[in-house]
């Protein structure tokens, strides 16, 4: 079944977009923006909120209509690989088959100060009724907070005998939330501590098909919960450490 945006009515195709242009507020301003708008090919658009920001940059937002069509039902969606745990089987996963805490080391880096969404999978409060990986006793979590260097995650992971790092970034000018994620890959890698490792990104503007290209074993983006986190770090570490074992007593 095709399906348009959906506006004041079905299949209108009215869609709503926000930028920002660098020209003064101005009549001027504004032609350009519906110019700009009629070249990404949408149709009747309407400026409804403009706004100065600062003497050279004007901020709008502009209702535009769009013909395309797509089918939801032709769409190749990747399946999760890992199954979503409860609480319990998170706990009891870890404890029989890792038969000790799952240790985590979470940070911010760079000059990343933002810590909420860090704090929101980590801690025990979490977010939204689901808590965060604090709360599950068969993990200990090791909140290094934010601006932390590469150099400093490596000795974390040293010092703790992590299981999993997991990496969060919110500032994205100029592609630095990817700059910061390989960095600490890199940083791991160069110390010898990638292997056994599950590395983890996470952050409102990456998308879980970034993993590769990141050299991640997952990423996470926005509106991730606390427990899916959890299942997938009790799915990850105990897929990979316990073979990972079971060839070291063989060796």
């Amino acid at each position: 079944m095709q399906v348009k945006p959906y506006g004041d009515a079905t299949n209108d195709g009215l869609v709503q977009l926000s930028f920002t242009l660098p020209i003064r507020e101005s009549e001027r301003a504004k032609q350009a923006a519906l110019e700009l708008v009629r070249k990404m090919n949408f149709t009747r658009p309407q400026v409804v909120h403009m706004k100065g920001m600062g003497p050279d940059f004007t901020f709008f937002i502009v209702y535009g209509a769009t013909q395309h069509t797509v089918d939801p039902d032709d769409l190749v969606v990747p399946e999760r690989e890992f199954p979503e745990l409860a609480y319990g089987e998170v706990n009891r996963i870890i404890r029989e088959q890792l038969k000790r805490q799952l240790v985590v080391v979470g940070a911010c880096t760079g000059t990343d100060a933002h810590t909420v969404g860090l704090d929101a999978i980590l801690s025990m409060k979490g977010f939204a009724g689901d808590h965060g990986l604090e709360y599950f006793p068969e993990m200990r979590v090791v909140n290094m907070g934010s601006q932390v260097q590469p150099y400093e995650i490596v000795e974390a992971v040293q010092r703790e005998s992590a299981d999993a790092v997991l990496v969060s970034q919110v500032v994205t000018q100029r592609d630095a939330h990817i700059a910061h994620l390989k960095e600490v890959r890199e940083a791991l890698e160069e110390a010898g501590l990638r292997r056994g490792l599950i590395l983890v990104g996470g952050g409102p503007r990456f998308s879980p098909d970034q993993a590769e290209e990141l050299g991640y074993d997952r990423i996470f983006g926005r509106g991730t919960r606390p427990s899916e986190v959890a299942s997938y770090l009790a799915w990850a570490v105990v897929n990979r450490a316990v073979p990972q074992a079971a060839e070291e007593q063989h060796a």
